[in-house]
């Protein structure tokens, strides 16, 4: 166990506990203003990496609000407007808000098989032929090019703005396709100049470069799927390829930094006021996701806390995650969020994946006893 000794007692103590008993390689981030309250490791070095999962999206989500506060996109405007190839096929009507707020009707680039047979909580999808969708997807996201033209050829599921419905591979490559087209840089490279390098993060990578690939944290998985997407997931093609909506490799530090500079502390700031005021904008506080089937407060780009609707009526932000908390979850196995009310951060990154509701649990477990010590 590496990491500053900090938050030993109490229900920090009790955060600590859950996750040593997990028994995972693990790090937890906590902060509230300038001052961090709790940084640990567990199994693990404090510099060591973690594949974010979708923890990963409201990186280059950041990048597009840039983007519109230097006057050179629209979020109303089409993607088409910047990529006028993603029109094909139906999908001329759709906006980057629609993308940003999960109602793009286009949540995988292929619709897969037919029907609706149910998982049993296998994996996270709830139609069989999304689940195909995002199979193949996911089979596909480490060649740039060829998930850009999949989603120029794919035909939407639902009128754009009609439903909310995860795009759990393409959002990264709709908006990072949109920065590179805007930029004429490469989303990876323009998140280092925008991001990473101006709040002096050293261990946060969009696609690991080889030299770094011996501080990446290995997947583990317990049962047949989660076990199947660590085995993924450990590829080194996967670690070093730049998948904006999965692919980021940080620690909590650099994870807790990011939501820190959200909330404009240590004198950094990577949106204004305004645009936060934006981001963190519900789009969806009743609607069941169509492609997931939980009901997920989404925003502009990230989830927010709070009280969902039934099956899960519990954010992974905690049960008592006040409703203005935003971030996001990514697979059950990493998160960061923060939360303006209480003027908090909160980071958890991991290596373990053992069920879709287990882990999300487990989240929620972890945040409610910060929730708890910190008030």
């Amino acid at each position: 166990m590496v990491g500053a000794e900090v938050g030993q007692s109490g229900g920090l103590g009790r955060a600590v506990g859950l996750v040593e008993r997990r028994g995972a390689a693990a790090q937890l981030w906590v902060a509230r203003g300038d001052e961090v309250l709790l940084d640990r490791s567990f199994g693990c070095g404090a510099h060591d990496l973690f594949w974010l999962f979708s923890a990963s999206k409201p990186w280059v989500t950041v990048l597009l609000f840039q983007l519109v506060e230097s006057g050179e996109v629209e979020l109303d405007a089409p993607v088409a407007a910047y990529w006028p190839q993603f029109a094909g096929n139906g999908k001329g009507g759709i906006t980057l808000r629609h993308v940003l707020e999960h109602r793009s009707g286009l949540p995988t680039a292929t619709r897969g098989l037919a029907g609706t047979a149910r998982l049993a909580g296998r994996s996270p999808f709830a139609d069989a032929g999304m689940a195909v969708g995002a199979l193949r997807d996911s089979l596909a996201m480490t060649d740039w090019e060829r998930s850009v033209r999949r989603i120029e050829r794919a035909r939407p599921r639902w009128a754009p703005g009609e439903v909310p419905a995860y795009q759990y591979v393409d959002f990264g490559f709709i908006v990072g396709e949109v920065v590179r087209r805007v930029t004429g840089a490469p989303v990876a490279e323009v998140l280092r100049e925008q991001v990473v390098e101006p709040l002096g993060l050293r261990d946060t990578w969009l696609g690991l470069p080889r030299t770094e690939l011996g501080r990446a944290v290995p997947m583990r998985g317990r049962g047949g799927y989660p076990r199947a997407m660590a085995r993924f997931v450990n590829r080194p093609s996967v670690r070093m390829a730049p998948i904006p909506a999965a692919g980021v490799s940080a620690t909590a530090r650099d994870l807790g930094a990011f939501y820190g500079a959200l909330l404009g502390w240590n004198g950094g700031r990577l949106v204004s006021e305004a645009s936060l005021r934006e981001l963190t904008t519900p789009s969806c506080e009743e609607e069941i996701d169509r492609f997931v089937h939980i009901h997920i407060r989404w925003a502009q780009g990230l989830q927010l806390g709070g009280p969902r609707r039934p099956p899960i009526t519990f954010s992974p932000m905690g049960r008592a995650s006040s409703p203005r908390a935003f971030g996001h979850n990514g697979s059950n196995v990493a998160i960061g969020w923060a939360d303006p009310d209480r003027d908090l951060t909160f980071a958890y990154v991991t290596n373990l994946a053992t069920g879709y509701l287990a882990d999300y649990t487990h989240l929620a477990d972890v945040a409610d006893a910060v929730l708890e010590a910190v008030g």
